[in-house]
């Protein structure tokens, strides 16, 4: 199932994320995934998120995969060299798993290994680039691929309320032109400088699906101000989860503000990216008070 086959037939796309765990037991996260799959239409597995070592994103998309739960297998460029990534990337395509999010992926030094030696052989633009090649028959060196190529669905990221935005807009571009057929956004809390973004990407033709992270506390908020690029927490949102602390510690004042972040900027944009970070099981309260449907 294709992101641009269900945009193309006017459904709003919804995707959720899935963190594997540090260790090789499953069983909890295909159980929230299960929790959460009739309420998208696909779950994004990480790889290796900030540079915290975890199971491979690979073999839980493949999990995924046999239960009928449709994956995005997320791919960066920090662990592997191209071989490494053309490798995984063929893996993907036998396991069929048909939509791929390309990143360059958080430096080591962020992570639970900081003496890790990161590889950055490629970055997103490059990665996007070998993909498309893949496409077409060949490898990045130019040798042919045997049989009949893979085809993917492939994304990227793009930060739609950094300043300046310019930056962004000519990476978003060069992304679209290697290839990438849509873009899931970092987390938008700021509904005037989304809507800007949009206006001024609608020229590129691909769909974008707004980020939602969902906020724990007025403490992880802060943490986001003064340590995550491009993403700006506004004050009433903060003093929102400060007002009642038992009700932001049991999830109820994350999940209200992310559902009506979702409402607020469905009209501008063609789906919405949920990133719980653990709280997989708020998703369908989400979605069930910002009033949206997965349709499949």
């Amino acid at each position: 199932m294709r992101f641009t086959e269900l945009t193309k037939m006017g459904r709003f796309v919804i995707t959720s994320e899935l963190g594997p765990p540090k260790g090789f037991h499953i069983e909890k996260a295909l159980h929230e995934s299960e929790i959460v799959w009739p309420y998208v239409h696909a779950i994004n597995v990480t790889d290796n998120q900030s540079s915290v070592m975890r199971l491979g994103g690979l073999a839980v998309c493949k999990m995924l995969k046999d239960k009928g739960i449709e994956p995005v297998f997320q791919v960066t460029c920090r662990d592997r060299n191209r071989l490494a990534l053309q490798s995984d990337i063929l893996s993907a395509a036998l396991f069929g798993i048909e939509n791929m999010l390309l990143l360059t992926g958080d430096h080591t030094t962020l992570g639970d290994h900081k003496d890790a030696k990161p590889v950055f052989d490629l970055d997103s633009v490059s990665l996007a680039h070998m993909v498309k090649k893949m496409e077409e028959g060949k490898d990045l060196a130019g040798n042919l691929l045997d049989g009949e190529p893979p085809k993917f669905c492939k994304g990227a990221v793009v930060s739609p309320c950094s300043e300046p935005l310019e930056p962004q807009l000519f990476k978003m571009e060069k992304k679209i032109k290697a290839g990438i057929e849509f873009f899931q956004t970092q987390a938008v809390y700021e509904a005037d400088k989304f809507e800007k973004f949009m206006k001024r990407v609608k020229e590129f033709g691909v769909p974008v699906y707004v980020g939602i992270v969902v906020l724990k506390s007025a403490g992880m908020a802060k943490f986001m101000n003064e340590n995550v690029a491009g993403i700006h927490v506004p004050e009433n949102l903060i003093e929102e989860l400060k007002k009642d602390k038992e009700k932001t510690k049991s999830g109820q004042t994350g999940v209200e503000i992310a559902a009506r972040l979702i409402k607020e900027l469905k009209p501008l944009c063609q789906g919405a990216h949920i990133m719980p970070l653990g709280w997989d099981d708020k998703v369908p309260k989400i979605l069930e008070l910002s009033g949206i449907k997965a349709e499949k």
